[in-house]
């Protein structure tokens, strides 16, 4: 994942959550700062995730306009455009082999802009804009290195699944064997 992959000893927030000593520590740590683990987590999965689905989105829009240049070859009458696919082809359908995690979180993205730049960097130069003047050459060199970079962004973010499992686990078992107090958290969390 190049910039993404956890640094030891570095100060970036994929650095602290993928530490060696981070999952270690989610037993011995006071409740709120077991808290603090996991909302960093979470915010870490949310960045993860969303510059997971960027990547998707350009893999699915080049493999179309390759797909569709394919049948256009072959005489398909109804190879369209990529224009009028476009809809089709960013539909939030599920893709092939997904699974889901089961998860829910209210947490935004924090580096929106940051991903952004990142993958217009890994696209090289091509945009959107100008996919149907590109070869097919540069349309799958740069498809082959956005399908690498997003393996490699689902690799890191399952390891931070884990980190958010451990932590979720320890949680429960606190509550379950009264080293928390139910009543303490309903005090910090009052209804609405």
């Amino acid at each position: 994942m190049g910039d993404q992959d956890a640094v030891v000893g570095g100060n970036r927030r994929i650095d602290r959550v993928l530490g060696e000593g981070y999952i270690h520590t989610i037993g011995t740590v006071p409740l709120p700062e077991l808290r603090e683990i996991r909302e960093e987590a979470e915010q870490e999965e949310a960045d993860l995730s969303y510059l997971r689905r960027m990547l998707q989105g350009r893999i699915d829009i080049l493999g179309a306009e390759l797909d569709r240049r394919r049948r256009s070859a072959a005489g398909d009458p109804d190879a369209g455009s990529l224009l009028a696919s476009l809809p089709q082809i960013l539909a939030d359908a599920p893709r092939p082999g997904a699974r889901g995690m089961g998860r829910h979180s209210s947490t935004e993205a924090s580096r929106v802009s940051e991903h952004r730049r990142r993958v217009e960097q890994l696209a090289g130069d091509i945009s959107l804009s100008d996919v149907a003047v590109r070869t097919e050459e540069e349309l799958t060199a740069s498809l082959d290195q956005l399908r690498s970079a997003e393996n490699e962004v689902s690799t890191v973010r399952r390891k931070v699944h884990e980190i958010l499992d451990a932590c979720a686990a320890e949680i429960t078992r606190r509550y379950r064997d009264g080293e928390a107090d139910v009543s303490a958290l309903l005090a910090e969390y009052p209804p609405a």
